[in-house]
C-alpha cells in the first residue's frame, strides 16, 4: 500500500470522525497540505450534503418511522440505518434508537464487544448492533463515501488500495487495538496502520510548524500532549534530545485510558438544566432525560464553537403525542455552561492531588465504566507525578514531570477558557517547585489534528517527513503457569514473562534464547497475557512473580489449538520465545522448538484461534 497514490488518515472519533490524506502525486517530497476529505452523508430526510465530520452516530428506525428510501446514499439507495449528521439529530429526538460512544464501548472488557448490545437499555423491539459492527458501520461509510467521491470509478483508488492510518487512544491495550482492526476488516479495509492520537496530534502539529518547528523546541524540552476528546482523556510526554547536531523527538509516557471527556460533561450539563424543569414541577422520564443530554450536547458545542453565543435554547419532546405542543423548552446559559465544566471538570488543584475514589457499591449496573473523578486536573497531576523519572531531564528534586512545552488536542479544548484555565493550573504547579511557565505550542486544529497528521506519518513512512521516536506505549507480558505439586482448591500461581518492553519500536523483535518454556499443542488451551504502564524497565525475558494490586493487569485471554504435527496430541513441548511487534502495533510470540522442527505463532487478538 506504500506506493498508493494517497495517504489516508482517519481519525475514528468517539464524537466525530475525520478523513484527511496527501495526494502523494502533487507532494513527492518537502512538507505536504494534508487536505479534508468532505463526508457525504444524510443530513435530513431525503437530502445529501459533504461535511467535514461524520458525526460517530448510528441510528437505528424502526420500518415506518421514515419515508421511504429517505435515507439513501448515492452508493446504497436502500439503507436500512444512518451514519452521522441526521443519525445525531434524530437520535436527540428518540435517544432509544440511537447508538454512541462505540469507540468506548470497544475498549470495555466487562462486556462482551462482538456480542449485539447497543443501544445500551434499549426496549424490546430496538435492533441492536455489537461496538464491533458500529464502528464497522462508520467506517464503511466512510470507505464508500471516498469511493464515491475520490476514486471516479478507479479501482486503483479505492480506499481499500489506499495507503490508509487509523488512529486509536494511546492507551489502547491490544484487545482495544485489535477489535478496530478487525472493524477495519469488516468494513472492507483489509490492511491498515494503527496509530496513537496523541502521536498523530504532534506529527499534525510539526506538519503545519514547517521548518519553524526548530525553533519553538530545543533540546530538553518536555511536550505534554494533552487530548481531551468526547469520551477520552489522554495524555503523553514527548522529549526533545540532540544527536549529531540534529534535534530528535522521543515519545516517553503514556497515561491510562481515562473514559473522561466530552460525554460526561453532556451528562453533567443535563443534570444542571433538569433542575429547570423541576423548578416547574415538570417530572422527565428516561426518554426524555435521554433527549436532554443529546440537546445539551448540541448546546455545549455551539457555544464552544462561537465564543459569541450566550445563551442556547434546549428543547425536548414533551409526553404526549402532539410533537409541537407538547415540546419542553428551556435555556442553558453560558455563565451556567462553564461554571459545571470549568469548575466540575478543571478545578483548581496542587500537584499532589490524585483521582479522588469512590467506594464501589455492592450492586450496579453493567455500562461504561466512566472515571470516578470528573477532576481532569486530578487524572493530570497523577500521570505527572507517576512519570516524574520518565524525562532524561528530570530534576531529582521535582515530584513530578514539568513540562516546558504543552499542545492542546481534542474538541474540548477549543474552548479558550478551558485551555487557560489548565495553563493555570499548570504553571501554578511549576511555580510552587521553582519551575519556569510553559509555552503552549499553537498552530493546531484539535478537530482535524489527529486526521492530518495521520496522514502527515503515512508520508513520513516512506522517508519524506520527521519521524517520532516510539513504539509500544506499555510493557507487555505473557502468563506462564508455576510448575509445583497440585494443592486442592488452589490453581498454580501465574508468573508474568516480559514479551515486549516499554518503548519496543514497531517492527522489531526480542529472543529469549536462554529460557526454556513448556507449549501445549494438540489440544484446547488457554493463552494468559497482561500489561503495565507503570512497569518501564522490565527486559524481555524478565519473570515477574509478584506485582503490587493495579501494577500489572491482565488482559483477555487467547484461546486456541495450536497443532500437534509430529507430536502426541495434547504433548507439552519444550520450545523457546520470540516476540515481534509488528508495523500495525500487533504482538506476535513465536514458540520455537528446541530441535527446531516447528514454530508456532501467537498474536494477541480475541479471534479464536492462533494462527500457527
Amino acid at each position: 500500500m506504500e506506493t498508493s497514490r494517497y495517504i489516508v488518515g482517519i481519525d475514528l472519533g468517539t464524537t466525530n470522525c475525520a478523513v484527511s490524506y496527501i495526494d502523494t502525486e502533487e507532494h513527492a517530497s518537502g512538507s505536504p497540505e494534508a487536505r479534508t476529505f468532505r463526508i457525504p452523508q444524510v443530513t435530513g430526510a431525503g437530502i445529501v450534503e459533504e461535511r467535514d465530520f461524520l458525526p460517530s452516530f448510528l441510528y437505528l428506525p424502526s420500518d415506518t418511522e421514515l419515508p421511504e428510501r429517505s435515507l439513501s446514499l448515492p452508493w446504497n439507495e436502500d439503507m436500512q440505518y444512518v451514519v452521522g449528521e441526521f443519525a445525531h439529530r434524530r437520535g436527540a429526538e428518540v435517544p432509544l434508537r440511537l447508538v454512541s460512544s462505540a469507540k468506548s464501548w470497544l475498549c470495555y472488557p466487562a462486556v462482551d464487544r462482538t456480542a449485539p448490545l447497543l443501544p445500551w437499555n434499549a426496549p424490546e423491539g430496538v435492533p441492536k448492533v455489537s461496538p464491533l459492527e458500529a464502528s464497522a458501520r462508520e467506517l464503511e461509510h466512510i470507505r464508500m463515501a471516498w469511493n464515491h467521491g475520490m476514486a471516479g470509478g478507479n479501482p486503483a483508488l479505492f480506499l481499500e488500495n489506499q495507503q490508509v492510518l487509523v488512529t486509536v487512544p494511546a492507551s489502547f491495550d491490544a484487545v482495544a487495538r485489535d477489535l478496530t482492526g478487525r472493524a477495519a476488516e469488516r468494513a472492507g479495509l483489509k490492511r491498515i496502520t494503527l496509530m496513537e492520537e496523541p502521536q498523530a496530534a504532534f506529527y499534525a502539529w510539526l506538519n503545519r510548524s514547517g521548518e519553524e518547528w526548530r525553533r519553538q523546541v530545543t533540546v530538553g524540552d518536555t511536550i505534554l500532549v494533552c487530548d481531551i476528546g468526547g469520551g477520552t482523556t489522554d495524555f503523553s510526554l514527548i522529549e526533545v534530545s540532540g544527536e549529531r547536531g540534529e534535534l530528535e523527538l522521543k515519545r516517553v509516557a503514556v497515561g491510562e485510558h481515562i473514559l473522561l471527556g466530552g460525554d460526561n460533561m453532556d451528562l453533567a450539563l443535563a443534570f444542571s438544566v433538569r433542575t429547570h424543569f423541576v423548578e416547574k414541577k415538570i417530572t422527565l422520564d428516561t426518554r426524555q432525560t435521554l433527549g436532554l443530554v443529546h440537546q445539551c450536547r448540541t448546546a455545549k458545542e455551539a457555544m464552544l464553537n462561537n465564543p459569541d453565543l450566550s445563551v442556547q435554547p434546549v428543547v425536548i419532546l414533551g409526553k404526549g403525542k402532539s410533537v409541537v405542543g407538547g415540546a419542553l423548552r428551556t435555556d442553558l446559559h453560558r455563565e451556567e455552561m462553564e461554571r459545571v465544566i470549568v469548575e466540575g471538570f478543571f478545578p483548581k488543584c496542587s500537584a499532589g492531588d490524585f483521582p479522588r475514589e469512590r467506594r464501589a457499591t455492592g450492586l450496579k449496573e453493567i455500562g461504561l465504566q466512566y472515571a470516578a473523578d470528573t477532576a481532569v486536573t486530578r487524572h493530570l497531576a497523577k500521570f505527572l507525578r507517576q512519570n516524574v523519572r520518565t524525562t532524561d531531564g528530570a530534576d531529582k528534586e521535582s515530584t513530578f514531570v514539568h513540562p516546558t512545552r504543552i499542545l492542546f488536542n481534542g474538541g474540548v479544548t477549543k474552548s479558550s477558557v478551558l485551555r487557560g484555565r489548565i495553563i493555570e493550573v499548570l504553571n501554578g504547579w511549576l511555580a510552587s517547585e521553582g519551575g519556569e511557565s510553559l509555552s503552549v505550542l499553537t498552530g493546531s486544529d484539535p478537530d482535524r489534528a489527529v486526521a492530518a497528521g495521520a496522514a502527515y506519518y503515512g508520508f513520513a513512512k516512506r522517508g519524506k517527513g520527521i519521524r517520532i521516536r516510539a513504539g509500544a506505549s506499555r510493557t507487555y507480558y505473557i502468563g506462564v503457569e508455576s510448575s509445583m505439586p497440585a494443592v486442592p482448591g488452589m490453581p498454580p500461581p501465574l508468573k508474568a514473562l516480559c514479551v515486549v518492553p516499554f518503548g519496543m519500536e514497531e517492527g522489531t523483535d526480542f529472543a529469549i534464547p536462554d529460557q526454556v518454556f513448556g507449549l501445549v499443542v494438540g489440544e484446547h488451551a488457554t493463552f494468559r497475557f497482561l500489561s503495565s504502564l507503570s512497569r518501564k524497565e522490565d527486559a524481555p525475558g524478565s519473570v515477574i512473580e509478584e506485582w503490587a494490586e493495579g501494577e500489572i493487569e491482565e488482559l483477555s485471554p487467547l484461546e486456541a489449538v495450536l497443532p500437534a504435527e509430529g507430536v502426541e496430541q495434547g504433548a507439552v513441548v519444550p520450545v523457546r520465545l520470540h516476540s515481534y511487534l509488528t508495523e500495525t502495533g500487533a504482538l506476535e510470540v513465536w514458540c520455537e522448538a528446541l530441535d527446531g522442527s516447528n514454530r508456532w505463532k501467537l498474536e494477541f487478538t480475541v479471534r479464536e484461534e492462533a494462527r500457527g
